[in-house]
């Protein structure tokens, strides 16, 4: 599971540092897919930031591997991946 969660980690630092690189846009759609990836549930997703999009059937199959590996994040490392969240989204408010 350590391998999982330091690729776990890795990824979610990739997508934050790609997000906050783009437009206000996609950097709103990506920081509500990360806040529901954190917190919400695949379906949320699905009807949520991905609503608009056809997520095939092995994009789902990895979306749900993905935030089962969150979920089963220690509750502290799931609360400072928030709180990491709420410092980005606050910063964002800033610019």
């Amino acid at each position: 599971m350590k391998g999982r969660s330091t690729l776990l980690l890795v990824a979610l630092t990739l997508l934050c540092s790609c997000g906050l690189a783009i437009g206000d846009d996609n950097s709103d759609f990506f920081m509500d897919f990360l806040q529901t990836l954190l917190v919400g549930s695949p379906e949320e997703l699905y009807e949520g930031p991905l609503g608009k999009y056809d997520v095939n059937a092995d994009a789902k199959a990895a979306l749900t591997e993905l935030k089962s590996c969150i979920d089963g994040l220690q509750p502290m490392h799931k609360a400072e991946l928030i709180k990491l969240l709420v410092q980005v989204l606050g910063s964002q408010d800033d610019a």
